[in-house]
């Protein structure tokens, strides 16, 4: 018990939270504007995997990590317009095609690194986005290697939330995206175009997911591994959930889930007698009971249904 406290208190455990929670930020932080607009973000594993593939082969390719990111976002994009034409132009259930497009995703990313490299066992490494300390902030004790000491993604993932706030808030385009999901018949009325603003929603979403991908793969181990997010799309869903679709509670459950994260692997490090299996699903579990515990938070009115002009949503 003195050891897990020990690791709680730490540095290195408040700096690994806030290492691992950014991907699950960028991905959920995406998925609220899919939601808002009425779509289900249950594709964001899939977005992830892309974006993940494609930062890699963009760095790798081009020499730089920037170039990977751009090549992360068309991906990530170019996937979610994918799933938002069949959900949107061709109405299709969207839990069916968010299953579809996870599955697509880690095919065609699996096709695309072995046609690229291989079968071969050897890690390619890519450049990737360097730790970036803030003059004099990253030299606060305790507060400042936790939090000032990150690679530019992570800085970003954070300021994110008060961009999400002021764009969902603030602007009449966020007023327009939460009245799409919530009554896209009433929107229509009054001039808005429905089936655009719910394209936009999910395509911001592909874009932020999958450079919440690039970031593990440019960002956290310099290469490429098939199905390296591991379910992190699914938690980023559930973040999405637990954070009842606003940005600041999404925000705060991702952060979590990250801390969660980052706790599992120190408490592996520890030696204790627990199968690192459960350890490994300890992340996942949370993200469990969290949607249980969410179980009674009002979602978007409209959210999964497909909008026709005819009948309403």
């Amino acid at each position: 018990m003195a050891s897990l406290l020990k690791v709680l208190l730490s540095v290195d455990f408040g700096y690994a939270s806030v290492r691992m929670s950014a991907p699950l930020i960028l991905a959920a932080l995406g998925g609220i504007f899919s939601e808002r607009a009425g779509i289900l973000s249950l594709g964001l594993e899939g977005m992830m995997l892309t974006g993940a593939l494609a930062g890699f082969l963009g760095s790798f390719y081009s020499g730089s990590p920037w170039i990977g990111l751009l090549y992360a976002g068309l991906a990530g994009g170019l996937m979610a317009l994918i799933y938002a034409a069949a959900c949107i132009t061709f109405k299709a259930n969207q839990v069916v095609a968010a299953v579809g497009l996870n599955i697509l995703a880690s095919g065609v990313t699996g096709l695309v690194f072995r046609g690229a490299f291989g079968i071969s066992q050897d890690l390619h490494q890519a450049p990737a986005f360097q730790p970036v300390p803030i003059p004099v902030l990253s030299k606060i004790p305790v507060l400042g290697p936790i939090l000032f000491n990150h690679q530019i993604l992570v800085y970003g993932a954070f300021l994110l939330l008060p961009v999400v706030i002021f764009v969902m808030y603030r602007t009449t385009w966020g007023l327009k995206l939460r009245s799409v999901g919530e009554n896209p018949l009433a929107a229509d009325t009054l001039g808005v175009k429905v089936g655009l603003m719910r394209y936009f929603g999910v395509i911001i979403s592909g874009v932020l997911a999958a450079m919440g991908g690039a970031l593990l793969s440019i960002g956290f181990i310099n290469t490429f591994v098939e199905g390296m997010t591991a379910g992190r799309g699914f938690v980023a869903f559930a973040a999405v959930i637990f954070g009842k679709w606003t940005p600041l509670g999404v925000f705060l459950a991702a952060l979590l889930f990250g801390a969660a994260d980052a706790l599992q692997l120190r408490i592996q490090a520890l030696g204790l007698p627990i199968p690192y299996q459960l350890m490994l699903l300890f992340p996942y579990l949370l993200a469990l009971v969290a949607l249980v515990m969410a179980g009674k938070a009002q979602s978007p009115a409209a959210l999964g249904s497909p909008y026709d002009k005819s009948g309403g949503a």
